[in-house]
């Protein structure tokens, strides 16, 4: 291929910026050449899309509404993803968006505005929400005079209050864009400078008179080539296509022979390209449909031979001045799926199903629709019905030559149709192509804010304050010594990373000039060495370490919720940021850069889906004995479990917190820890003592002596009241049954009694109610804090009681800190 400057140029902008392209021309320019050598020499991650099945399968890649999971039908732009489509999308898609770098369009003259705003929606939803298309760069490929979009009536009346036209570059996301437009001129189709210019007049809708007479030239009234002559008829419907092709058949008096497709997995029907029941005679004319991957190229899609001989391993084609026959064996299509590599965050195309068949299709007749991208020698052209934008332009530049064209019907004007707005947008294209300047400043604009976004913060400041926030509004059920630790972390990371940073980005602006690229500027790559270094240090050994030291615990489980995700978020800031730091030590690469940043959230991501990111025990930060806390609060998990209730109904987090600062020695000790009492000393105390014992004696700390005072438990003389009448009763080991009667009251007078003693803490729940129903309660009370004792009746059912319900109220209000 000869040199073709905006095919250079065209690589450029891909290989080197972020801009998205446009890349056009008119039919046989090598637009679909550019896209396999791209796939083979592009850095980036890419994936390609197409708006119907036989595109997607030419193009190697999937259809625009599997990848996406798009709905059908006109899309109001920001409503997709409101909807419950979204739910549809697996971990594996959204790791695999989130990796990408670049999304190719093939075949974008038939892609809707609003399919493209649908597109935009989900890679903002998935990679970054505030650029259009998530920050990856687009390359759509197509000639907007060929095949136009499909919309019906009644889908247009939907759409007009939101689109200008129907065609992608009316996008509302795109528009946002500024894309380039790279037309590409140079045509390898035709050699005939004359055919050219009459296709290039039919493409614009500039045909007057004469060239319409020139056109028409070719026009033959009841035109009947030779059986051998290879000509191929191009109609507008595909009922007309398959009659011709039917009769044509029938008309052959050698046997018919049927061929059918071996498919394997997923392979949808609308994507066969070609018969799945193939019937095919010796004389049939026939069309190659792949292009012959062997050395010697012996055919190429669209090549129309007829049908030699057949036998039980191949097919033999022979083609119109050409000696030898062709011998056609069972060939492979391939229907991929796009799946990122968890070792090499590589994207891989994942064959996902197959069909297997002879390349062959019947060839007196195709539609105009299913020629796109090929080419014919000879072709008889019906296209006067055309009921498309497009269709007589694609139809006669499938031809090689003016002389291989025959007309079957004379062409009118009002047959040729162009849609205004096209015209308008390709001129304006053709007008203004970008040149070297603007290449050179879009690479200077790509690595300039790269290089800003390196040394900016804003994230983790924003993640920061969202959690000091919400420590503030909950500090009151929290360790006590977190908030004051996290205020410490984040005046740190303000003062030496955040202003820094901010001052940095001022010094960037003055090193860089626009007589050279950043990635190439001496002065700057001396000043970024330094700067790189400086921040590495702050953020991998001031800022990170002390981040993953944080913890939130508390037994409330709303706010820990909240608390942790609000910590997750402000440790992927960092872990993200710690990366791009690390592999820009060296020195900044864009590639390098984008490649680091996606595969750490990447990377995040799956720890946090392993649960890789939790700590198990939790640790609050300033504890002053962790390693007993730590202990501490295994035990109650182990005991929790035992009797089948959530942890903090053992023993509140506060409690072994004050456990783990008192180291208390005795049951006296013990017992006037908040959260404990008698009860609790009774039926744990012995293994909490136990437990601060072994602690101690393995760090070698001495626990405190009991003060004088404390050397007996000092028990308040209280005058017997009834309640505590009932209480005795029930800790000697009497029902309340038994005490009813023997006190001569109802039931539920000494369940009332009993039920005032949990909240004092002086009996455990427990032992008055089985752990199922308590559990229930609970679980419903904490979701319904604001729940009154009738409405919490009502929504748990007669199989609860008001006492139990009252006795669990009782209860939560000792564990809520």
């Amino acid at each position: 291929m000869e040199q073709n400057t905006p095919l250079q140029l065209a690589a450029e902008f891909m290989h080197y910026t972020n801009k998205n392209v446009f890349l056009t021309g008119k039919a046989g320019t090598g637009k679909t050449t550019f896209l396999h050598n791209l796939k083979k020499t592009l850095h980036k991650r890419m994936a390609i899309v197409a708006p119907t099945g036989v595109a997607a399968i030419n193009a190697g890649g999937v259809t625009i509404h599997s990848f996406f999971q798009l709905p059908f039908g006109p899309h109001i732009p920001e409503s997709f993803m409101a909807t419950a489509s979204v739910h549809k999308f697996s971990k594996e898609r959204i790791n695999l968006i989130k990796s990408l770098d670049l999304l190719v369009i093939d075949e974008i003259s038939m892609v809707r505005a609003d399919m493209l705003d649908g597109i935009d929606e989900v890679l903002r939803k998935y990679k970054d929400r505030n650029r259009p298309f998530g920050g990856i760069q687009l390359l759509m490929i197509g000639d907007l005079h060929q095949l136009s979009p499909v919309i019906k009536d009644e889908e247009w009346n939907m759409l007009k209050a939101y689109y200008d036209t129907i065609f992608f570059f009316s996008s509302h996301a795109l528009q946002k864009t500024n894309p380039v437009r790279i037309e590409l001129t140079h045509i390898y189709r035709q050699s005939d400078t004359t055919f050219i210019d009459l296709l290039n007049r039919v493409r614009e809708n500039k045909l007057d008179a004469e060239t319409l007479a020139k056109l028409n030239q070719r026009y033959i009234a009841d035109f009947k080539p030779a059986d051998d002559d290879g000509y191929i008829t191009l109609t507008t419907h595909n009922a007309s296509a398959q009659n011709i092709n039917a009769v044509k058949l029938q008309e052959l008096t050698t046997k018919s022979r049927y061929f059918k497709a071996e498919i394997t997995g997923d392979f949808p029907a609308m994507s066969y390209p070609t018969e799945q029941n193939l019937e095919l005679k010796v004389g049939a004319q026939v069309m190659f449909v792949k292009n012959d991957i062997s050395r010697e190229k012996l055919f190429y899609n669209g090549k129309i031979g007829q049908v030699a001989r057949i036998d039980s391993d191949a097919i033999y084609v022979k083609c119109k001045d050409e000696y030898g026959e062709i011998e056609v064996e069972r060939t492979e299509w391939r229907n991929v799926k796009y799946a990122l590599n968890d070792e090499t965050k590589e994207i891989d195309e994942i064959v996902i199903g197959s069909f297997v068949q002879y390349p062959l299709k019947l060839a007196w007749a195709i539609t105009i629709h299913k020629s796109q991208g090929l080419t014919f020698e000879k072709a008889i052209i019906d296209a006067n019905a055309s009921f498309a934008h497009g269709q007589v332009y694609v139809a006669l530049s499938r031809c090689k030559s003016f002389e291989g064209m025959v007309l079957s019907t004379k062409i009118g004007s009002s047959s040729v149709k162009t849609d205004g707005t096209v015209a308008a947008y390709s001129r304006d294209a053709s007008n203004n192509p970008p040149d070297n300047r603007q290449l050179l400043d879009a690479k200077f604009d790509f690595q300039r804010s790269l290089l800003f976004e390196l040394f900016d913060f804003n994230d983790t400041k924003r993640a920061f304050f969202q959690l000091v926030r919400l420590l503030e509004e909950h500090g009151t059920i929290l360790n006590p010594n977190l908030l004051p630790a996290l205020r410490g972390i984040r005046e740190n990371f303000e003062k030496d990373i955040f202003t820094v940073g901010e001052k940095f980005k001022n010094q960037l602006n003055q090193l860089m000039t626009e007589s050279a690229l950043p990635e190439e500027n001496p002065a700057l790559k001396e000043r970024f060495e330094k700067a790189i270094n400086y921040f590495s240090d702050k953020v991998n050994v001031a800022l990170l370490p002390e981040i993953q030291k944080l913890d939130i615990d508390t037994d409330n489980t709303a706010v820990r919720k909240s608390a942790q995700q609000a910590l997750e978020t402000l440790l992927k800031a960092v872990v993200i940021k710690s990366a791009c730091i690390n592999t820009s030590l060296e020195g900044f690469n864009t590639s390098a850069y984008l490649r680091a940043k996606a595969n750490a959230d990447i990377d995040f991501k799956a720890k946090k889906d392993a649960g890789e990111l939790a700590k198990a025990p939790s640790i609050p930060q300033n504890v002053t004995h962790p390693g007993l806390y730590s202990l501490l609060k295994t035990w109650r998990k182990e005991i929790a479990a035992e009797h089948d209730v959530l942890d903090y109904m053992v023993m509140p987090m506060k409690t072994l917190l004050e456990i783990s600062e008192v180291l208390p020695g005795n049951p006296q000790q013990l017992a006037k820890i908040k959260g404990i009492g008698k009860t609790k000393v009774k039926q744990y105390g012995q293994p909490l003592l136990d437990i601060i014992k072994a602690y101690c004696e393995d760090n070698d700390i001495e626990i405190p002596e009991p003060k004088e005072q404390e050397s007996v438990v000092s028990v308040k003389k209280e005058k017997p009241d009834t309640k505590r009448v009932s209480l005795q009763a029930f800790l000697d080991g009497k029902t309340m049954e038994e005490i009813a009667a023997e006190r001569n009251l109802t039931l539920s007078t000494i369940e009332t009694h009993l039920i005032h003693f949990i909240e004092t803490e002086e009996l455990d729940i427990f032992t008055l109610y089985p752990s199922e129903k308590v559990t229930a309660i609970t679980a419903h009370l904490t979701a319904n804090r604001q729940a009154t004792l009738g409405e919490a009746k009502t929504a748990l059912g007669d199989d609860y009681s008001y006492t139990e319900i009252r006795a669990c109220m009782k209860y939560l209000r000792t564990t809520d800190l």
